[in-house]
Formats: C-alpha cells, sequence, structure tokens
C-alpha cells in the first residue's frame, strides 16, 4: 500500500493558499490511489521547537550514553523520520514569508537531517538515504519571483531534499497572488491545472 505524506507549512494551517494547493493535488492523487495511506504532519497545527544546542548535543551522543533527557528528545525526531521513511509521495505546501521558507518547515527540515539517518558522509561526499521517493512542491508568492535571484526557496528546497536523497521534486507555482484579483485567480487556475495533470 503506498503511503503519501502531505507537509502543511502555511501559518493558516489549511487556510492558506499553498495548503488548498496540496490539498486539491492529495484529493486527485487519492482517488487514482484509492488504497493509499495519506499521513498529513501541519506544522501550523503541530509546530516544532526550533533547532537548540540541547537537541543537537542528543542527536551526535552515542545511544547508550543518552540522558532519559535526550532519549525523549531523539525520539521526537525519531518519529518524524519514520513518517518520512514510510512514505513514496511526499507533497509540501510552501508559501513564502519574508522571501524564505516558513520558519516551522526549517525547524521540520532540522529535525530530520541526522547524520547516519537520513544520510551519511562517505569518502565520496554525502550520500542521502531517503531515496526511492518522489517529492511535490506547491509555492505559493504573493509577488513574481520564480527564476529570479529573489526566489530563495527552490533552489533551497531542491537541495535540501536532494541531500536527504529526494531528487524528483516537482515544483508548482502559484504567484503574483497579492497583485490583483486578476492575477490571482489566473495563477491559481494554472497551478490547478498543472496539479490535475500531475495527479493524473
Amino acid at each position: 500500500m503506498k503511503t503519501l505524506l502531505q507537509i502543511t507549512s502555511s501559518i493558516f494551517s489549511s487556510g492558506g493558499q499553498s495548503s488548498q494547493l496540496a490539498d486539491q493535488f492529495v484529493d486527485a492523487w487519492r482517488a487514482n490511489h484509492p488504497d493509499a495511506q495519506v499521513v498529513v504532519r501541519d506544522l501550523a497545527q503541530n509546530p516544532l521547537p526550533h533547532l537548540d544546542a540541547q537537541r543537537v548535543t542528543a542527536f551526535f551522543a552515542q545511544p547508550e550514553a543518552r540522558t532519559p533527557e535526550q532519549q525523549a528528545l531523539v525520539a521526537e525526531s525519531d518519529a518524524l523520520i519514520e513518517e518520512i521513511k514510510q512514505a513514496e509521495v511526499i507533497v509540501i505546501g510552501l508559501p513564502m514569508y519574508n522571501f524564505g521558507i516558513p520558519s516551522t518547515l526549517k525547524a521540520y527540515f532540522d529535525h530530520i537531517a541526522r547524520a547516519g539517518v537520513t544520510f551519511r558522509y562517505t569518502s565520496n561526499g554525502p550520500e542521502g538515504l531517503l531515496t526511492g521517493k518522489k517529492a511535490y512542491v506547491f509555492a505559493t508568492r504573493g509577488g513574481l519571483y520564480a527564476g529570479t535571484p529573489l526566489d530563495s526557496q527552490t533552489g533551497y528546497v531542491r537541495n535540501f531534499l536532494g541531500f536527504l536523497g529526494i531528487t524528483d521534486v516537482e515544483f508548482v507555482y502559484a504567484e503574483g497572488l497579492n497583485m490583483g484579483e486578476a492575477s490571482k485567480d489566473a495563477a491559481l487556475a494554472k497551478a490547478q491545472q498543472q496539479l490535475a495533470t500531475l495527479a493524473a
């Protein structure tokens, strides 16, 4: 049975434009995979703590040397990693906030990037361990940024996922959402057409 992991990173939870596009894709995808399991991780409803020295120390400590407090911190990260490991398909709703990704998504990324667990260092450089997955990213922006130096999201998200071994990544953009109703409607219509094609 296939598993799809949907990551919602809008501060408006399911009410965000990126979340709504991701939801539409997941609904269409589920229609074509009726036996599949869909897991939703909403980072607005259940935000993760930002990375700090205490967590990094717990991650780096040898398992047998971890204190009970460190074990609890690692267990939280382990659960997130197991969740994404089990998913063949990953869907990310990605709004742009102040030219970057939501801080909640960065916190999530920091929890799942673990040396020896989701990637490893080799004599040929780092090697991602989360291979064999397909990712879809629904990026919504108020202005027009794709293909410009101000698009800090696309390269970062693609590089991060690739670092973990997720190299098959498809981006769908809905831009100009704050540039008037006509621009917004056209952008959302185009994105909806693209997601319908991808889901099929």
